[in-house]
């Protein structure tokens, strides 16, 4: 059963800003998102605007906003085939079994100057 929808669009211009300075950078990401983000080279700031929009849609979809959580403790990681998972730490893990838990699932995207991502949370029988 579907206990949340989130979706969240994000200006790449606005993350290629932030690139610059590594204290943004750290509060607002997981130290494995920058790595990842940093090994795409000039999709640096493509990918970290996805998953900033990601983490932005996990809020969403849990109905709390980003009011109970820090950002970095969402991660975006990506499987063998490039699929992405949402890797919860700290009060975002725990936001999340006080929703309910279950299952989180992750879409992003991104084209010319928007990143877009969709949090679906379901709950299991």
């Amino acid at each position: 059963m579907i206990s949340g929808i989130g979706i969240d669009i994000v200006h790449v211009d606005r993350i290629r800003r932030w690139v610059e300075n590594p204290s943004i950078l750290e509060r607002f990401f997981h130290p494995a998102e920058i790595e990842t983000a940093r090994s795409r080279n000039k999709g640096m700031a493509l990918s970290l605007a996805a998953r900033f929009a990601a983490k932005e849609a996990f809020g969403k979809a849990l109905g709390t906003g980003l009011a109970h959580f820090a950002l970095r403790e969402v991660a975006v990681v990506n499987d063998s085939l490039g699929r992405p998972h949402l890797q919860l730490e700290g009060s975002a893990r725990r936001e999340f079994e006080r929703h309910g838990g279950g299952t989180i699932h992750v879409s992003m995207t991104h084209e010319g100057d928007n990143a877009v991502a969709v949090v679906i949370l379901e709950k299991g029988n």
